[in-house]
This record gives C-alpha cells, structure tokens and sequence, in this order.
C-alpha cells in the first residue's frame, strides 16, 4: 500500500504523539543489503549507529515524507511512498520479525519500519539534508502543498494556466506541481473531476480547474478523516476506511455513475484507470 500525502501525515501526527521524549536504546537491521545497492538506505550502514542514545523531538510530515527530528541535529528520515508499513509497540509488546529497521526505546517500547516496495529509510545530519531527493521535494517550501492553508484556487489555476502538460505529469512525479500525490490518489481526483488523464493542464477552462482543485481537496481530506485509504494500517495497525472511488479497485467494473465499462490506460509508467464516458 503507497504511503502518500493522507498516509503520512496520520503516520506522523500519531508518531509525534507516541515517541516525543523517548530516547532509542538500540536498533536492528533486518535484509537491507538489497535496500542499500538501489539506494533505498544509506551506503555506511555504520550511520544508523547515531540513532543510539538520542531523543525523538518531533515527528513531522509533508509530502509522503516523514521526518523524525532527534536531538544532536540528527533525523530519521521515512518515505515509504511505493509501500511500507510503521507499527508502535507499546511495552511488553511483541514487536513483528518483519521489517527493515525497528528501534527499541529506554521504555522498552518500539518501533518497526518496513518497505514493501519502491521507498526510503535513512539516517541524515541537519547538515546532511540537503542531499536528499526526498526532502529536496517534499518539503520544498516553493512547491505547493495541497493540505496547507497556502493552496488556494488562484495559485493552483496559476499553475496550470502556465502548463502545458498532461495533467498526470502535472501532479505526480518528480516535476509536478505539489507535493504528497502519487497515482493512487490521481486516480481517485480526475474521476471526481470529471477529466481525462491526457488532457493538458494549461487547456482547463475556469469551472474544469475549479472541480479539479475541490476534487484534490475533498480526495487528501477524506482519506485523513478516514484513517487513510482501505489498504492502509496506521500506526496502532488499524485499517483504513477511505475506499477510492477510482483506481486498481475498479478493475473490470462499471462506473458507478454511468454503468460504462473502466478502461485501464498506460500513462507516464503506470496504469491509469478511467471512465471513457465521464471523463471523456
């Protein structure tokens, strides 16, 4: 299950919640050489060793990114964007064999991290951040975040006014507009909106650039309130309840507005599942 903007966020505000003040006793690595040859870890596998004896001061989000903020300006870094799982072990607690990194406290309670597919988990110095994609992206104040008080309609129709992209490579990957959407929720926002995924930005008239805006609202919004998507467990493993309107999910369905047959296109290295009628 992706992790994206809804996912991180429950994730950090539950972290920031559970491990401010805990100070990290020890950690265990677990089948990481893979992760660290396609770069999903840190090269010196030595640099996890700074953990120890540090103290959790926050837990932040932005974008799919989690930044766990320890003290001696040390972070720990989590984007388990592609499919990933962090699980809380209160004490006395069995904590699961399956994961990447887990990080015991001086409580005796845990931490447990897990990629399931494509992500990250690193160690960086404040002075180290820099170097990071991740954090590059996400929480680069110049992009937009969707969930923030600064995502207003006329910034965002700015945006793509001036863009002549097909909407998907507007709002996902590594050029995109805002922070924190990866296909899942794309999906789910342009069938809302009523548009077709190669339609380019900078030909939206007024009223299509509105329904996209409140679609991407109503889409991030819902999945917060709703403990992230239904394939999604929190930090306590307890299941999501936001089922996409759009996605993997209606496969070989029929809309649900229209009864027309879902298509499923390839579009910018992934598959993209659309109604031909309403988003014709």
């Amino acid at each position: 299950m992706s992790i994206e903007l809804p996912e991180a966020k429950i994730l950090a505000e539950q972290m920031n919640r559970e491990l401010r003040g805990k100070c990290i006793s020890t950690y265990f690595l677990r089948d990481y050489e893979r992760l660290q040859r396609i770069g999903f870890m840190n090269r010196d596998i030595k640099s996890f060793d700074q953990l120890v004896n540090r103290k959790v001061e926050s837990v932040i989000s932005r974008g799919n990114a989690i930044r766990v903020k320890l003290g001696g300006r040390l972070n720990l870094v989590l984007s388990p964007e592609y499919g990933g799982e962090v699980f809380y072990h209160p004490h006395e607690s069995t904590p699961t064999d399956r994961f990447h990194l887990k990080i015991d406290f001086s409580d005796k309670s845990a931490l447990t991290v897990r990629l399931t597919s494509m992500g990250g988990i690193h160690v960086f110095r404040d002075d180290e951040l820099i170097n990071s994609y991740i954090l590059k992206r996400d929480f680069n104040p110049e992009i937009l975040s969707p969930i923030d008080e600064t995502f207003t309609f006329n910034k965002f129709s700015k945006l793509l006014q001036d863009n002549s992209r097909v909407l998907k490579s507007v709002l996902v990957g590594k050029d995109a507009v805002l922070v924190g959407l990866s296909n899942s929720a794309f999906q789910d926002i342009i069938y809302r909106a009523r548009l077709h995924p190669k339609r380019k930005a900078s030909e939206l008239n007024p009223n299509e650039q509105r329904a996209l805006f409140n679609a991407i609202k109503l889409v991030l919004l819902e999945r917060i309130r709703l403990n992230g998507k239904d394939q999604f467990s929190d930090l306590y493993q307890k299941q999501g309840r936001y089922i996409p309107a759009m996605g993997p999910n209606m496969r070989k369905q029929n809309c649900p507005v229209c009864r027309t047959p879902i298509e499923e296109l390839s579009l910018g290295g992934g598959k993209v599942f659309v109604c031909p009628k309403c988003q014709a």
